[in-house]
């Protein structure tokens, strides 16, 4: 049942850690309800983080005030059940407000990672959408034939965008991005990002913009150059996988992480497998016993459900859309 080391968890909330990046907007307030202030440059809202200094911290009950690193130190046998244990919380939950285009860039594997000083995590990550203005655009792998030789040419001659592939996504497309896969997201875009729990990014182009302080914001051209799978050409929106579960589709089964979106409008179960699961509304409401806010689980938010919970029954408020995110 319970004891002073492996305490019964409950259904966990954290309060958001907000990032300005000029390339931000107000969407993170106006769509998903997040308490920004003033400014028209949010750019993220980080929901789940235990990354060095960037903590996730539960908002409510008992074990409020408490830091994801605290909790996977002190109840990581109760948190995570059967991934236990781990070298903090293996994945990093976000939404991104793209007002502007992001940089070109791409994120090292987990064996380049391990070789940082100090080491970190690879980042493979996948892209929900929330949002898209008429036109907007993902860049997502490269065009077939572009090589390191091609690739390092057009970054210098400032043309990087002709070697990559571009989306024009809708809502609902989810897209996949392995560890090493060069990408952008284009301007006009909201998003849901579930990644590793790495920040290790390197920029290759930034649309020839400057900073803050009226320089060219620095790049990484080097280490991202070494760190490309030149053998992973371009990227397609992910296909939805039926499941047991005629409500749940499968839209992702990576090797750091699985995608589960439930559309449904009736009680299913969450949990209950020996993992921890974050759980997040992105279409109408959802009510989860034990919650200690007492109150539905609304768009853009997340929780994260232990895994000593075992199976809790999940019940939307008339008809809902879900995303079930946990390890493989």
């Amino acid at each position: 049942m319970g004891s002073p080391k492996q305490p019964v968890l409950y259904p966990l909330r954290f309060k958001p850690l907000f990032k300005r990046h000029l390339w931000g907007g107000r969407r993170l307030a106006t769509e998903l309800g997040k308490p920004i202030g003033q400014g028209d440059d949010y750019a993220e809202s980080w929901e789940v983080v235990d990354h060095g200094d960037d903590q996730s911290v539960v908002s409510d009950g008992p074990l409020r005030e408490l830091t994801l690193a605290q909790l996977v130190d002190e109840h990581g046998e109760a948190l995570l059940g059967i991934d236990y244990p781990q070298i903090g919380f293996p994945l990093l939950w976000k939404f991104l407000d793209a007002h502007r285009v992001l940089s070109v860039q791409v994120h090292p594997d987990d064996s380049k990672a391990s070789r940082l000083v100090p080491p970190d995590r690879g980042k493979t990550e996948a892209w929900i959408v929330l949002a898209a203005d008429p036109g907007s655009v993902l860049y997502a792998g490269l065009v077939a034939g572009v090589d390191r030789e091609k690739l390092t040419q057009m970054i210098e001659e400032g043309k990087c965008e002709s070697c990559l592939h571009r989306l024009e996504p809708v809502p609902g497309d989810c897209i996949y991005i392995p560890a090493g896969t060069v990408h952008a997201i284009g301007g006009g875009l909201l998003i849901a990002e579930i990644q590793q729990a790495s920040d290790t990014t390197y920029r290759l182009f930034d649309w020839n913009r400057f900073g803050a302080d009226g320089q060219p914001r620095q790049l990484h051209i080097a280490q991202g150059l070494d760190v490309i799978d030149y053998n992973r050409g371009p990227i397609s929106i992910q296909k939805p996988q039926p499941t047991d579960e005629k409500e749940i589709q499968r839209l992702v089964a990576g090797d750091h992480f699985t995608i589960d979106r439930w559309q449904f409008a009736r009680p299913l179960k969450a949990g209950g497998d020996g993992k921890c699961h974050l759980l997040s509304a992105i279409e109408g409401e959802v009510e989860i016993p034990g919650d200690p806010q007492g109150k539905p689980l609304m768009r853009g938010e997340v929780l994260l459900l232990p895994a000593s919970m075992g199976a809790v029954s999940v019940t939307p408020r008339s008809k809902a859309t879900l995303l079930d995110v946990y390890l493989p």
